[in-house]
């Protein structure tokens, strides 16, 4: 049976993955959607986290093979019209474990959202943020001060969290990084690494004062009085990827660009 007789095909709106999706229609019969046990992708970094999103969401899951019409393409293998049943056939399945966010805010609205790669918090005035930090029900920070805080998963290391001087965890490492967005005090504290089965809770202090908002992914809760941070393990991702270019292989190896 062919890959393509359980496969759907979706793309980002941009001109080269409309294109490649117009190409990749006449060559492959494709299934709809609902019926897909698997999903190629044509787009970006951040299209990519669309679908596995709009999966999480739909609570239907399946593996995604993803090629870049992108910027960067991180998450994605290179573009080819050609070979494609013979790539997805061989590919290399990595497995993605979301965050969990349940955020609740100054009025007490809870909000419960999936993040891929990191869940930040971040000052929303010119004034600093006072962050309380927990770790497994023990308060490790009594007192944070800075601009944000974060939590990132491996896939999400060399992101947001690499950026704000966040250490890059191996996929497979079972860990996640808590780190520090501009701290102010305690100076010197860089951040965490810590096992993905911990549990962070980021409290606000003088939350009326000193607003912060949480972004899970993309998604932004304005005016949060605290945020609970956990690895989701019930909707582990799968990411399909082409043996010579793997996610594991472009994690490591970014370790080692100036």
């Amino acid at each position: 049976m062919s890959i393509f007789s359980r496969a759907a095909l979706v793309a980002s709106p941009t001109g080269p993955a409309q294109a490649a999706i117009g190409e990749l229609r006449e060559r492959y019969e494709w299934v709809d959607l609902d019926a897909a046990e698997m999903l190629v992708v044509l787009g970006g970094d951040g299209f990519m986290l669309q679908t596995l999103h709009m999966m999480l969401e739909r609570r239907r899951i399946v593996p995604a093979f993803g090629m870049n019409l992108g910027t960067v393409g991180f998450l994605m293998n290179e573009w080819r019209l050609t070979g494609l049943e013979e790539r997805i056939a061989r590919a290399r399945p990595f497995r993605v474990s979301p965050l969990l966010m349940t955020a609740t805010t100054i009025d007490g609205t809870r909000h419960v959202l999936p993040a891929i790669n990191e869940v930040s918090l971040l000052r929303e005035t010119r004034q600093t943020a006072k962050l309380r930090v927990e770790v497994n029900d023990r308060d490790v920070l009594p007192e944070l001060v800075c601009d944000g805080i974060l939590v990132a998963t491996p896939a999400g290391s060399t992101a947001y969290n690499l950026s704000a001087n966040g250490p890059i965890l191996p996929l497979g490492s079972k860990l996640v990084a808590l780190t520090p967005i501009s701290p102010f005090r305690p100076r010197r504290w860089r951040g965490a690494i810590l096992p993905e089965k911990a549990r962070v809770a980021l409290t606000v202090l003088e939350a009326d004062k000193r607003p912060v908002s949480a972004v899970a992914d993309q998604r932004e809760v304005r005016d949060v009085a605290r945020v609970e941070i956990a690895i989701d393990h019930i909707r582990d991702l799968t990411l399909l990827f082409d043996p010579e270019h793997a996610l594991d292989d472009r994690i490591t190896m970014e370790q080692f660009i100036a």
